[in-house]
């Protein structure tokens, strides 16, 4: 089985980000490895529609981003399959989600769309030109670690932790790095 854990998010716009950090994290703290299944990490950015290509090459999707949900409170984790999204769930929390949610339907259009789960959590602030993480996200980002890791466990994969001290801000930090070279 081929598995791709597709962050979704706007680097550029503090915790907007946080689906693209948050694979880039995993990818760089651990050495994931099956015997079965093989793993890709992809940071997907803003692309969306542009994604659907790729997409349907894989049996399995974790999609990490941020998301919105009433009654929810910011750093609010929520893991749940596609099909069966809570109705509580509005995708509506950041400047791309809706065009995400266009592209799993157009997906379902097609009937190419993979096993999806959806790996989200609330924002706190989204402001452009912006690297520096809330503190809400950074908290909620190792209950999302630790939900990432246990389902990629749960699909068989191994796993061994080769940077423990690697953290999101480190990663938004690099981003803020690159745009100031």
């Amino acid at each position: 089985m081929k598995i791709l854990v597709l962050g979704i998010g706007n680097v550029m716009f503090s915790d907007e980000g946080v689906g693209v950090h948050l694979v880039k994290l995993l990818s760089q703290k651990y050495k994931f490895k099956s015997n079965e299944h093989s793993v890709d990490f992809m940071d997907g950015g803003t692309l969306a529609m542009y994604l659907m290509h790729i997409m349907v090459e894989y049996d399995q999707i974790l999609l990490i981003d941020c998301l919105d949900a009433s009654n929810g409170a910011v750093g609010d984790v929520y893991f749940f399959n596609y099909e069966v999204m809570p109705k509580s769930i509005s995708w509506s929390g950041s400047a791309h989600e809706i065009e995400m949610l266009q592209t799993l339907q157009m997906l379902d259009l097609s009937g190419d769309r993979p096993l999806t789960q959806i790996l989200g959590v609330i924002p706190k602030r989204i402001v452009p030109m912006n690297f520096k993480l809330s503190d809400e996200i950074l908290k909620a980002s190792k209950t999302m670690e630790k939900k990432a890791v246990s389902f990629l466990h749960d699909l068989g994969f191994e796993y061994k932790i080769v940077e423990p001290n690697l953290t999101l801000q480190d990663i938004a930090d690099e981003f803020d790095k690159k745009g100031k070279k």
